[in-house]
Formats: structure tokens, C-alpha cells, sequence
């Protein structure tokens, strides 16, 4: 209950904008060290940041020469205050835009960003924020929680390259899966794991240990947070190392009630010369390499998406089940 009820306090807080959750610089370079090649040239947009305190706008305007990035644009919503957890209570935001450094000193100075006022409320559904997004080219942020599927059907709606931030739970909606499952977007690379976020200093959590305090700021930490994106990585053309082997171990491999689909509880566990499908858990999203597999479907689902499949083995539940199949067999 208590996983649940973080997910829910943390939904609804994103959802209702009173507050956010802002990402360490660390976690940003860490991850976008391996999209270097895609930003030459381009029109870069954090339409979800507060551009004068986002570790995004920090990112891209202290790196706008070495990427070599034609414009970056960052809107806020509704937070005309320098404070990081203002409350919102302004009727307009603002936008910058940042074309470079002009004076060489390699700092990206006030003078040198164009600071603009839009007449609404900078929510990134607006006309405004839409016009915006189609001068754009790529668009990097944490998008509300809340929000994700309304947020990816827009990007998705105006064709555009994206990298931004969600929980690995998104993975099972329906819309969001079967993106993935048609390889119109695939996690990155630094996926799973705890991360943490920037919050108020009121901002309450029950448990002590997802709290801490860094040089007098208060972070929160949550789990399953991964990169979803439609940005070419290395990664993903690289083949799954196989070692295990079904024949012979069958026993080790149960098939669920009713379908001829065998489970596989580890990713590493899945066997090399299976040609029939395979329930896998949601994490080998993070490993997929369409070349090698393909994704047929998502199990456990009450609109079964792809490939119907609930996974009971003896009358007993597992987790949910990504079902694949080798395609190299």
C-alpha cells in the first residue's frame, strides 16, 4: 500500500501543478551523453521547466556550442518567480529563448537570453506552447506524471524527436505500449533504478527513507523511473547475449493455463533456442533490440493489447509479461 500511495500522492501533486519534481543535472548527463549527434543544428524545447532554475536549460545553454544547437526555447507554467516551487499564481508565464553565447566568456549571461512573456498560462497544451513546439525540432523534460499520455500523443500528433522522463508503470497503457510494440518510440538508456527529485521544502512524505536533504534542498526519491524517446541510440541495435537453453530445461520454463506461451522470470534466463512466444518481464523493454525480437504483445491486461494472454500458472498470478518472440530462430 504504501508504493501505491507515494504513486498516487506524486500523480495527483503533477497533475494539479502545485508543486514539482525537478531532475539533478547528474541524471541528465548521464543520459543524454549518448544523443550528442542528434542535436546539430537543432531547435531544442523544454516545455515543462521553468527555464531560469531547470537543470534542462542549465544542460543545453551551458552546452549550446558544444552540441552545436541552433536555438534552445524553455516555458514555464504560470511562474513569474525566481523561486524553484513558486506557487503558480500568475496568470502569464514566460519563455526564453537562447541562441548562443555572443560575449566568449562560455557563460550563458542574462543579456544573451531573450526573456518573452506569452499571454496564457504556458501549459504545454496551449496554442501558444503548441506554436512553439512545431518551430522546434527536438523536446527534452520531465513532462507531469499525470500527464504522460496526453503529453506523448501530442508529441507523437506533430511528429517530433523527443527524450523525456516517465514511469516504467507507462509502459503498460495501452496507447503508450502499443507505441513501443510498433517501435515509434523505445526506453533509453539509463533506465530502472531510484532517482532522485527536487521538492519543496514542505512537500510531505511518509517514509524517511525517500527523503534527504543536500546542501539545505529537499529531495525525493522514486523507483522504475526510465528515458522514453524516438532518438537513435547504440543501444538499441545491440543483441541480447543469450545463454540458457529451453530443451532440456523445460521444467524451468511453465507455460501459462490455457496458452502455449512459456514464462521466463529473469531477462537473462531467456533461452536461446525457444521459437514460440514468451512471457518476459516489462524490464527486457530496456534490452529490446527489435532486430532480434519481436514484441507481440502485453499480458494481464483487462483490453489485452496485441496478443491475449493472462499469466496464471496453476491457477496461481505472476506479474504482468511482455510476450515476444526470437526472431532469429
Amino acid at each position: 500500500m504504501e508504493k501505491k500511495q507515494l504513486n498516487k500522492r506524486m500523480h495527483t501533486a503533477r497533475g494539479n501543478k502545485n508543486d514539482d519534481f525537478y531532475t539533478q543535472l547528474t541524471d541528465i548527463e548521464k543520459e543524454l551523453k549518448h544523443y550528442k549527434k542528434h542535436f546539430k543544428n537543432k531547435i531544442v524545447f523544454c516545455n515543462c521547466d521553468d527555464p531560469r532554475v531547470s537543470n534542462f536549460f542549465h544542460y543545453f545553454s551551458y552546452n549550446f556550442e558544444k552540441l552545436g544547437l541552433k536555438k534552445l526555447i524553455t516555458t514555464c507554467y504560470k511562474n513569474q518567480q525566481m523561486n524553484l516551487f513558486s506557487k503558480c499564481k500568475s496568470e502569464k508565464a514566460i519563455y526564453l529563448e537562447y541562441i548562443g553565447d555572443k560575449n566568449k566568456n562560455n557563460i550563458p549571461d542574462p543579456k544573451e537570453i531573450g526573456i518573452k512573456y506569452l499571454k496564457g498560462d504556458g501549459d504545454f497544451r496551449s496554442k501558444e506552447c503548441i506554436d512553439l513546439l512545431k518551430q522546434s525540432d527536438i523536446v527534452v523534460t520531465n513532462p507531469p506524471f499525470s500527464l504522460f499520455r496526453e503529453y506523448v500523443a501530442q508529441l507523437i500528433e506533430y511528429d517530433k524527436k523527443f527524450l523525456i522522463i516517465g514511469n516504467q508503470n507507462n509502459i503498460t497503457y495501452k496507447d503508450i505500449f502499443n507505441l513501443l510494440k510498433e517501435n515509434k518510440i523505445w526506453l533509453g538508456v539509463d533506465n530502472g533504478g531510484t532517482k532522485w527529485f527536487q521538492v519543496p521544502d514542505n512537500y510531505d512524505i511518509a517514509t524517511e527513507s525517500r527523503i534527504k536533504i543536500e546542501n539545505g534542498k529537499k529531495f525525493f526519491s522514486m523507483g522504475s523511473v526510465v528515458w522514453f524517446t524516438n532518438l537513435d541510440i547504440e543501444k538499441r541495435h545491440e543483441d541480447l547475449i543469450l545463454y540458457k537453453t529451453y530443451k532440456g530445461h523445460e521444467k524451468e520454463y511453465p507455460k501459462y493455463d490455457k496458452y502455449d506461451i512459456i514464462n521466463v522470470d529473469k531477462v537473462s534466463d531467456i533461452p536461446i533456442d525457444y521459437k514460440g512466444i514468451m512471457g518476459v518481464p516489462i524490464t527486457f523493454l530496456d534490452k529490446y533490440n527489435p532486430e532480434q525480437f519481436e514484441v507481440k504483445g502485453i499480458a494481464n491486461s483487462a483490453r489485452w493489447i496485441g496478443f491475449e494472454c493472462y499469466t496464471l500458472i496453476k491457477r496461481k498470478k505472476i506479474y504482468n509479461r511482455i510476450l515476444i518472440r526470437n526472431k532469429k530462430l
